[in-house]
């Protein structure tokens, strides 16, 4: 283990660019583009993902060495994070030989960027009253309808797709996910900016888009259990993103910054820090316990909405913490550290949204984990095409 430490330590401090990872030009994109093939040419992207398919078959230990060596660098990583935490292990675990042959290697190496591609402007947090369409003509599937809130699908040359199958049957048992080529005739993409200024997030449309047949990711009409899969790794994946150093909201850079703002000896803020540092190592660990979990056959489960729900609520302890010690620059700024701490702001409500509310997230680890009584649902047994939901509601 020491040797790879030694190897990673050394690989990153020659190769990690000065950059921004914002993602706002085509330059930026390039950039992320030859730091990933570089990365993955090295050795070093897909450390535990199986060998057979273009990862490293290495160990929850060397990915966690890993993280610890890359959290004192801005990494340009971002474009890859839903193929690499969500797409990508989705793959792995549903996708056909040929599927995973083809898609993993390239998505590991930056070649192809993934997005995920389930919300719509009527189904949000219930995702299962979807209305994008796909309908059987001849070998292959005809697609139209809309996605909304799909992060980095201006960037995106796959994704994976949620469409309803068949609106016959209760919402959650018609639905099928495939694998969309970003590029096809009929699919557009329209950026969506939210008050940070930045656009991370698009609205999809598919007007005619046609799939073959091996487009199925899973089963036909089983989507919603590939759903199941994709948020499961979802959550993870966002609630264990690393804290990286140049984040303006981890620990160690508010502590800096109360120490700039001559607040490191006040009790107040010393308490508050400490509960954050405290906060933030405890959902460290509990991410590296998921991961060697999953990595000796035990997927987390629900226990991935524990991780999202966490580093959620990690976030806006991070932001009452910094209004603490800086307010001026929480709501006004000139300098570029301000600037910077203010965007980490306008963009921290994202979290409890995005991946699944924060509502949800505790309704699930209450039902499925806790075990408690679940919710009343009227619907669950009633034809989708009956329900009135999104564009079907009736007066």
């Amino acid at each position: 283990m020491d040797n790879f430490r030694e190897r990673v330590r050394e690989w990153l401090a020659a190769n990690v660019p000065e950059s921004s990872d914002a993602l706002e030009s085509a330059e930026e994109v390039a950039l992320a583009k030859r730091f990933q093939a570089a990365l993955y040419d090295a050795g070093l992207a897909g450390l535990t993902w199986p060998k057979e398919y273009g990862g490293q078959g290495l160990t929850a230990a060397e990915q966690q060495i890993f993280n610890d060596e890359a959290a004192g660098y801005d990494l340009p990583t971002s474009l890859f994070m839903i193929g690499h935490g969500m797409c990508g292990p989705t793959l792995v675990d549903l996708g056909t030989h040929e599927q995973k042959s083809r898609y993993v290697r390239p998505l590991l190496r930056g070649d192809e960027v993934w997005c995920q591609l389930f919300s719509e402007p009527g189904a949000g947090s219930d995702v299962a009253s979807l209305q994008t369409r796909a309908v059987r003509d001849g070998e292959g599937w005809v697609v139209n309808g809309q996605k909304v809130w799909t992060s980095g699908a201006q960037h995106a040359d796959f994704g994976a797709l949620l469409t309803r199958t068949d609106p016959d049957v209760p919402k959650h048992k018609g639905l099928t996910m495939f694998i969309v080529d970003m590029h096809a005739p009929g699919v557009t993409v329209r950026p969506l900016k939210d008050m940070t200024g930045r656009a991370p997030f698009n609205e999809v449309y598919f007007d005619n888009v046609r799939l073959p047949a091996d487009a199925v990711l899973g089963e036909v009409n089983g989507g919603w259990a590939a759903a199941v899969t994709m948020l499961g790794h979802e959550r993870v994946s966002i609630g264990g993103s690393v804290r990286r150093r140049y984040d303006p909201l981890a620990y160690h850079n508010l502590a800096d910054l109360a120490k700039r703002t001559g607040r490191a000896q006040d009790p107040a803020v010393r308490a508050e820090l400490a509960a954050l540092y405290a906060a933030e190592r405890a959902l460290s660990l509990f991410n590296t316990r998921l991961r060697q979990e999953a990595d000796a056959g035990n997927p987390p489960g629900a226990r991935g909405s524990v991780a999202k729900l966490a580093g959620a609520e990690l976030l806006w302890r991070a932001v009452s913490v910094a209004g603490l010690i800086a307010p001026r620059d929480t709501i006004a700024w000139e300098d570029d550290d301000g600037g910077e701490l203010a965007v980490a702001i306008n963009a921290t409500p994202a979290s409890s949204i995005a991946g699944g509310t924060n509502q949800v997230q505790r309704t699930i680890i209450g039902e499925r984990i806790l075990g408690l009584p679940k919710e009343p649902q009227v619907d669950r047994d009633v034809p989708f095409r009956e329900l009135r939901v999104g564009t079907q509601r009736r007066a």
